[in-house]
């Protein structure tokens, strides 16, 4: 792993969705802050696990980051170039290098495609486009090969998506992202609708790919021992911003933001010993409305340890230590 180059680099990232309320004749604009100032930085070679409560931002931020949703405002580097300002032709082009590995692998495929055209079909756009220069023979064989190193036998490409398991239609798609040789992989909870007997399977898969082809993944989950897995660090999401950012181990053994601590905690742990004895976190509250501006902390209306400065400003990501982030005033120096 290359631990000094950086793949992907995002900074102050944006998604706001407006919205009218009111009659027709007295419409009020109004927007859903699903993600509010996100950082994000990806060295080549690693996996970077985005984990969070449900709404909290993940996939949008993954769908911003993939430029399928036009941000607001920010930065997405991708190999030192510019997304959020780029043409299309150009996106077009950045597109070879990052692909997406949806979270429901029947909706993500054409049920009307056979297997082999639904792996091709990324090949057939990019040489339409003269971004790729294949022939129908080099893209049959291609399929072929990309079909066997996923766990599919090549003599199933005529089948179409129904004819397969969940497990065996997330191949496929997983199989349709390689089509390219990209450098990154965007993984929008690959595992979640898969039996956990098979997700096991395919998180080694996604292991042995990035081994192989020197892969670099954002992986979203809302599973923390999938993320704690597959993870070599981990940025904790809350309500559209990033509040916590460390390495996966360190993150476990000494996590430090009171939602982090609440995330974690609700966990099960494979010990039953451990599992009476530990004490549960139990937030007060609810999660507050995403149609809100934010004056003070995100996590604020929640929070067991907040303070009077908590609501005054947002607290931003700074270490604490060993490269361990935290969007804290409990860890912040007094001004």
């Amino acid at each position: 792993m290359d631990t000094n180059e950086n793949l992907l680099e995002v900074s102050g990232l944006k998604m706001h969705f407006p919205y009218h309320t009111g009659s027709l004749l007295n419409r009020k604009k109004g927007y859903i802050y699903a993600v509010d100032g996100v950082d994000l930085t990806i060295k080549k070679g690693e996996t970077l696990g985005l984990v969070g409560e449900s709404g909290c931002g993940k996939s949008t931020t993954l769908r911003a980051v993939a430029q399928l949703h036009k941000p607001t405002g920010g930065s997405v580097l991708l190999k030192g170039q510019e997304l959020t300002t780029a043409t299309k032709a150009e996106v077009m082009r950045a597109r070879k290098d990052m692909q997406i590995v949806f979270q429901d692998p029947y909706a993500s495929l054409n049920p009307r495609m056979t297997t082999r055209d639904i792996i091709a079909e990324p090949m057939r756009i990019f040489t339409k486009a003269g971004l790729l220069a294949m022939t129908k023979e080099e893209m049959d064989e291609r399929v072929e090969q990309l079909m066997e190193r996923v766990g599919l036998s090549r003599f199933f490409k005529n089948r179409y998506p129904h004819e397969f398991s969940g497990g065996q239609r997330q191949r496929i798609g997983i199989a349709r992202a390689l089509a390219l040789k990209p450098d990154l992989m965007l993984c929008d909870e690959p595992v979640s609708a898969l039996d956990v007997s098979i997700q096991s399977q395919i998180l080694n898969l996604f292991k042995d790919l990035q081994d192989e082809f020197g892969l670099t993944y954002l992986f979203i989950a809302h599973d923390l021992a999938v993320i704690q897995y597959i993870s070599n660090r981990i940025a904790v999401m809350y309500l559209g911003v990033v509040v916590e950012l460390s390495a996966s181990d360190e993150l476990y053994k000494k996590p430090l933001h009171p939602y982090t601590q609440a995330l974690l905690s609700a966990a099960p742990i494979p010990d039953p010993q451990v599992e009476r004895t530990r004490k549960r976190i139990i937030l007060t509250g609810d999660v507050p409305a995403p149609d809100k501006a934010r004056t003070g902390c995100y996590f604020y209306d929640r929070c067991s340890k907040r303070m009077d400065k908590c609501a005054q400003s947002v607290p931003k990501l700074k270490d604490a230590g060993g490269g361990h982030q935290v969007a804290c005033f409990l860890y912040h120096d007094p001004d």
